[in-house]
């Protein structure tokens, strides 16, 4: 075990804590009232946090942890970290990426297949006893589709790459073109979803994309149209979304993330043209065991040369 101060202030896997307090002087920050406490007490002390995207790390902890030299967070969201406050102070920030790109990108075509082939409401169908009744309703082809990405990042040239199996067109938004991509960029996001079949959300969290899918985005992707997110339910107006849905302005969502995780609202639960997961895209034994590991690295890596092996920009 080395010296160097870690604290633990995020939402980490029982395995991956149990590794960090091997390698390191760990502690955990305590809840709500013993916080102030603790920090009083050991916060000048801690060289390291360690955190998760779902919790990150904000500007009032920062500023408890004076001589805090760096950040290793469980995730690639990094909405939820004061990256501009730690970057201020000379703080590394270092996160997961790439090691789940595959992973999210296959959620998000399981979604997609599920929402649109009716997967799961045809599952219910069958377990109710319906198909002994009556024969279940046609559902939408997906190869052959229009698919439009919002954002094209690391996971969303995964998905793009994905679709070429399905023999889909692709298009995406996003606040400029990429460089090297085959796929057309649209620069404007209502043309895209009015021209899509499949609108994917894989866009960064944040203030600056918050309910960036509005009731015209949805108004515009139409009746025929499926939306999937797999990357923050911030990024959709939930309640223009439930709207939507239960009215039929468009055909289908596939979500596996929602404004007040783990909060859901009570409307979409009772829909059958909606598909929900438990914010599980990058959830397999392989991709957190890389997740975990690349955590760890950033921190080696940052006390032996001080550089990260994944650094936020």
């Amino acid at each position: 075990m080395t010296e160097h101060r870690l604290l633990n202030a995020g939402r980490l896997p029982l395995a991956l804590e149990t590794r960090l307090a091997r390698e390191f002087a760990y502690q955990a920050l305590p809840p709500g009232g013993e916080r102030t406490a603790f920090l009083a007490e050991h916060g000048a002390a801690i060289e390291a946090v360690v955190t998760s995207a779902g919790v990150g790390i904000n500007a009032t902890l920062l500023a408890a942890l004076p001589n805090l030299r760096v950040i290793s967070s469980f995730g690639v969201g990094l909405d939820r970290i004061a990256v501009d406050a730690a970057q201020a102070r000379g703080i590394a920030v270092g996160y997961t990426p790439d090691v789940l790109n595959d992973c999210v990108a296959d959620l998000a075509f399981a979604l997609l297949l599920d929402v649109a082939r009716q997967v799961a409401a045809s599952d219910r169908f069958v377990r109710r006893g319906d198909w002994l009744a009556s024969t279940y309703p046609l559902a939408r082809k997906v190869s052959g589709a229009k698919l439009g990405l919002l954002g094209l990042g690391r996971i969303g040239r995964t998905i793009a790459r994905r679709s070429s199996g399905f023999d889909m067109d692709v298009r995406y938004h996003s606040r400029r073109p990429v460089a090297g991509v085959p796929w057309t960029h649209e620069p404007a996001l209502l043309e895209l979803a009015r021209w899509a079949d499949f609108l994917v959300v894989i866009t960064a969290g944040g203030t600056e994309t918050r309910h960036l899918v509005n009731a015209e985005v949805l108004d515009a992707l139409g009746p025929d149209g499926f939306i999937v997110n797999v990357a923050r339910g911030s990024v959709i107006d939930e309640a223009a979304l439930i709207q939507a849905l239960t009215e039929r302005r468009i055909a289908g969502a596939g979500l596996d993330v929602f404004e007040d995780e783990p909060q859901v609202p009570a409307a979409l639960l009772t829909l059958d043209n909606v598909v929900l997961t438990p914010h599980i895209a990058s959830a397999t034994r392989e991709t957190r065991q890389a997740m975990a590991d690349r955590v760890v690295d950033n921190l080696r890596s940052f006390f032996a040369d001080g550089r990260l092996v994944s650094a936020a920009d």
